[in-house]
């Protein structure tokens, strides 16, 4: 016999299962703390890598300056500029990274909360069923 109920809750796994489940089943088998470390490593590691090419790209730019100027240039005022703008960039990118993938996982986490009282709803329309057959 077909229950309207149950084929809806169905449908509603199946849908869930194939668009953002497989995501959140791979983020539940993280703690919030190790998820959101991995990704700030991974941003760290990526702000790293960006500046340090945007550097090259300024300094094949500006090379011809770079070498008539070698023996006048603050190399120490220079330095402590393109450090401080690391420093601000990597920052607003970590804190960015903790604040965007903290919420990530914890709403990863309701749709989960979610998911399984639906199984749990579906398992008891089979054991309702499995009782009426006996």
């Amino acid at each position: 016999m077909l229950d309207n109920n149950k084929i809806k809750l169905m449908t509603k796994l199946a849908i869930y299962e194939k668009n953002e489940g497989q995501e959140d089943i791979k983020l539940s088998k993280y703690y919030k703390m190790d998820f959101v470390r991995y990704q700030v490593l991974k941003s760290i590691v990526s702000v790293t890598v960006s500046y340090l090419l945007v550097l090259v790209i300024v300094a094949f730019y500006k090379s011809e300056y770079l070498i008539q100027e070698a023996v006048k240039l603050d190399y120490k005022a220079i330095g402590s500029t393109v450090l401080g703008i690391y420093i601000i960039i990597l920052t607003v990118y970590v804190l960015g990274s903790v604040i965007g993938y903290s919420f990530k996982f914890d709403l990863s986490r309701k749709r989960l909360f979610k998911y399984r009282k639906n199984l749990k709803k579906l398992r008891q329309f089979y054991h309702n069923e499995e009782n009426e057959l006996k």
